[in-house]
């Protein structure tokens, strides 16, 4: 059957799902699943629509040492089931820049282009982009589209973009983005449908997790998000924005204050 692939890698994980194209924009749900621990303790885990599980695999370290293994250990699996004939995937990316408020379909100069964005959020987009590039190789047939973070909030007014800085680095990028975008999109997208009266009017959202921040909404469109230039920016979040390595010096401290404290 046609399938759709959707793929969201992060910096220690791959998550997948596996969608069946079987009418004109409709997917239905079949299979859903993750490499973790990649890395550390490598685990691909998988289970059907019903809820049944179909793989769970533990790997060495070695085996998985990074995304693209992750990545390559996943689609080996899901060459042998049966029945799946991927036509596109889809992919999560963190950042979009200035250029992209919507979809697109990726090619090697949209890829050179998200490349810009890498140290803007770089525990991330190198691994968003990773999985693109192993599949641009080794599948160049197959479409492949990107979905940003930060495109919901392209709706920003301009006095909520701007910081205030010459307006020559609004120009050349430097503006408030915005994350979590795909996130607050389909909330707002659920909210229209169980509660289209609220949805109508101001709503606070907040997305919070390991990564965290708030948006508002008016009418169901992004006016103001926590995030701005980087994804940190806002609220205090589960690795000080998630963005960064801790330092070594601190990472030293806390450990030793652990072990007096016990």
């Amino acid at each position: 059957m046609q399938s759709v692939l959707v793929v969201n890698a992060g910096s220690s994980s791959v998550k997948f799902q596996i969608f069946e194209a079987h009418a004109p924009n409709a997917l239905r749900g079949l299979i859903k699943g993750q490499v973790d621990g990649i890395g550390a303790q490598p685990r691909l885990y998988a289970q059907a629509s019903d809820g049944s599980i179909l793989i769970d695999q533990s790997y060495a370290a070695t085996e998985v040492a990074d995304v693209p293994a992750a990545m390559a250990i996943a689609a080996g699996w899901l060459r042998q089931t049966p029945g799946i004939e991927l036509i596109a995937v889809g992919h999560r990316v963190v950042h979009g820049g200035p250029d992209y408020d919507r979809p697109v379909l990726i090619d090697k100069n949209v890829l050179k282009r998200l490349e810009r964005y890498v140290s803007l959020a770089p525990l991330h987009q190198p691994n968003n982009l990773a999985v693109i590039r192993s599949l641009l190789t080794l599948r160049p047939e197959l479409a492949q589209a990107a979905c940003f973070d930060t495109a919901f909030h392209r709706s920003h007014g301009a006095i909520v973009d701007h910081y205030a800085i010459p307006e020559s680095y609004y120009h050349e990028g430097v503006r408030r983005y915005g994350f979590h975008g795909l996130s607050y999109e389909y909330i707002a997208a659920r909210l229209n449908e169980i509660a289209p009266d609220i949805a109508k009017g101001r709503v606070i959202v907040a997305h919070l997790g390991s990564g965290a921040s708030m948006c508002a909404l008016a009418g169901g469109r992004s006016i103001e998000s926590t995030m701005g230039f980087t994804a940190l920016d806002g609220l205090p979040m589960g690795t000080s924005g998630s963005n960064r390595p801790r330092r070594p010096a601190v990472h030293a401290r806390r450990k030793r204050d652990e072990r007096q404290s016990s």
